[in-house]
């Protein structure tokens, strides 16, 4: 046998052994601890929503899940960490519509690709944006906000997880459509955010629910509008922009689950039929509805189109805004 046939059979042979050993490794997947970094503070939305899904996946794949927050530079920390994990599928990454997909055309270098360095497994929830206004200003509902804020343009400060978060974004689309002017202050821990917007330092928010759920709650800040089709039922009361005569102001974020890059496809397959399951369960649903998200999922085959969409509307939205890239 020559050098070129004994290179040939050599390579078919381990690559025969590979694929075989990847085929194993992905039946006995999860054999161990899955590790999930959340980018966010612990308590955030994101985190809430992501440990009730991980809780009744981790119960019926047998293996505990994990959850890690490395909260910093609205999201990127995190995501990058997950993006140069080992692709064994026992790092992955929940991945906010910010640091997978806005952040794109936000940061000018954003050290790494969403869409190459990171495989989506599938989006798993859905927030529907809330208008609140704290207590401490005359502002009672949506009408009187747009009215005030023409009247004192950039007076009025809202607060979000950070620049070219779901909701930083959602207060600049809400700009945009009645021609005011608000501030943004970004944090990089969404609990500081709590106190000032019942103070009424910062008396704005376009937020997801779990977010704002403590001032609402203390009657500290009032829901204005629920900036999508229907009401939520964690806020039963609250009524939509549509039935406020603002049908054009419809905003959601989402949160979804990712790997590394080169994670096995069958790992990829596997966690998402498994996240499906969980999903489907009545009291992850509940938990779901309580925090005011909405579950969401779609195959394995359609979620890569849909990432690269959602990146490119976001960029859309940023270039309208005229927000400038983040060095």
């Amino acid at each position: 046998m020559n050098m070129t046939k004994r290179f040939v059979v050599g390579a078919g042979v381990a690559l025969a052994a590979t694929l075989g050993s990847t085929i194993a490794g992905a039946q006995n997947y999860p054999d161990k601890n899955i590790t999930v970094i959340i980018p966010f503070a612990g308590g955030s939305a994101s985190d809430v929503v992501a440990r009730i899904l991980f809780d009744r996946m981790s119960k019926n794949m047998g293996q505990p899940i994990i959850v890690e927050n490395r909260p910093g530079a609205g999201g990127n920390s995190g995501t990058g960490a997950a993006a140069k994990a080992p692709p064994d599928g026992y790092t992955l990454v929940g991945g906010g519509s910010g640091p997978v997909a806005a952040n794109v055309a936000l940061y000018k270098v954003l050290g790494y690709d969403p869409e190459k360095d990171l495989e989506m497994i599938g989006p798993f929830a859905g927030f529907t944006i809330v208008v609140v206004a704290s207590k401490n200003i005359p502002i009672h509902s949506l009408k009187e906000l747009v009215e005030y804020a023409k009247a004192n343009p950039g007076k009025l400060n809202y607060g979000s997880v950070g620049i070219g978060s779901s909701q930083h974004l959602a207060g600049e689309f809400f700009s945009q459509i009645n021609g005011v002017k608000l501030t943004h202050v970004p944090y990089r821990n969404i609990a500081q955010y709590g106190p000032d917007l019942i103070a009424g330092q910062v008396p704005l928010g376009f937020q997801w629910y779990p977010n704002v759920a403590g001032p609402i709650g203390s009657k500290g800040a009032i829901p204005l509008a629920v900036a999508g089709d229907k009401r939520i039922a964690a806020l039963p009361d609250t009524p939509t922009t549509a039935e406020l005569g603002m049908p054009q102001y419809k905003e959601r974020g989402w949160f979804a689950l990712l790997a590394p890059a080169g994670t096995p496809r069958p790992i990829l397959e596997k966690l998402n039929k498994e996240m499906k399951a969980a999903l489907e369960d009545p009291q992850v649903k509940k938990g779901f509805e309580t925090a005011g998200a909405e579950t969401l999922w779609m195959p394995i085959d359609q979620v890569k189109k849909w990432h690269h969409d959602e990146i490119v509307k976001y960029r859309d939205i940023i270039t309208k805004a005229g927000i400038a890239q983040i060095e």
